[in-house]
């Protein structure tokens, strides 16, 4: 699980970047369309979420496996 979640956070990170890029070109338009700088949001959040995952998964394999304190 751990490595399909990884593959996916960079491919967040990839459709981040061509989000970003593309507001970018989309602004410097003449006539800029202001919603369009909220569309680097959506994979903004996915690139949260799975590196949240990401950066908690070492502390839950060591809960998971760690012995009985008791």
């Amino acid at each position: 699980m751990g490595t399909r979640i990884r593959r996916l956070h960079r491919w967040f990170s990839v459709a981040f970047t061509v989000t970003v890029v593309v507001t970018f070109v989309a602004l410097a338009q003449e006539d800029p369309i202001v919603w369009v700088s909220y569309v680097p949001l959506f994979p903004l959040l996915l690139l949260l979420l799975s590196g949240l995952y990401l950066f908690a998964l070492p502390y839950l394999r060591r809960r998971r496996t760690a012995p009985d304190a008791r």
